[in-house]
């Protein structure tokens, strides 16, 4: 069973937490809404997320980058 919090990082990154994403900015594409998200918890993580239908939760469209 995982631990409910983790303290050892990989690779040098921080250790691991629930990211609470942040929209930076957003545009409507053919696909949907296109939005640029950072983590708010200070971890300096960025992703672009994907929203469809207004029924269906946002997917990553892109891999996490940053720490």
């Amino acid at each position: 069973m995982m631990p409910t919090r983790a303290t050892a990082t990989l690779s040098g990154q921080a250790p691991a937490h629930e990211h609470a994403w942040l929209v930076e900015s957003a545009h409507n594409t053919s696909e949907g809404m296109v939005a640029y998200v950072r983590c708010v918890a200070g971890c300096g993580a960025r992703r672009i997320d994907l929203q469809g239908p207004a029924n269906v939760p946002p997917s990553a469209v892109s891999k996490l980058v940053g720490r």
